[in-house]
């Protein structure tokens, strides 16, 4: 993960957690950071193809503005297990937003800029890594949309 990142132009540094980062109630604990701070990368499906949400660790993905934040038509459903780690590379729990096995289409939750610094996951249920809301739409070509995330 951190070769990715370097490679991306990222000066960003993987954090190795003493205790887990699994969910992002687990992250904002470990890292001592305001819930909403953390980026919860989130796998659907839309029409079958999947797409990936990067949330507020204090919200929740609208499925219902998702596909249409993308510029895509048909079904939103969560991806399972089996599908996340086929269209990332990585296990539930780790899903980093950058660095996947194929390209995805990215919508970031714009509640997101309300932090200076954000973390997200980097690969592993102990690792995370600081960034900005800025630099997560420059890494993953992704689109900031206000509507896709909704208060818990």
């Amino acid at each position: 993960m951190q070769a990715a990142l370097a490679e991306a132009g990222s000066e960003a540094q993987v954090i190795a957690l003493a205790s887990t980062a699994r969910s992002a109630e687990d992250a904002a604990a470990s890292i001592g950071t305001p819930l909403g701070s953390i980026v919860k990368s989130l796998v659907f499906t839309v029409g079958g193809a999947p797409v990936m949400a990067l949330v507020a660790g204090d919200r929740r993905c609208d499925t219902m503005a998702l596909g249409s934040a993308l510029g895509r038509e048909g079904r939103v459903r969560r991806a399972d297990a089996d599908a996340v780690r086929e269209a990332t590379g990585f296990a539930i729990g780790g899903v980093a937003p950058v660095a996947h096995e194929t390209r995805l289409p990215v919508a970031i939750d714009a509640s997101l800029g309300r932090f200076e610094t954000v973390y997200a996951a980097a690969g592993h249920p102990h690792c995370v890594f600081a960034t900005t809301i800025g630099e997560l739409e420059r890494l993953t070509g992704g689109t900031v949309s206000a509507e896709i995330a909704v208060a818990q």
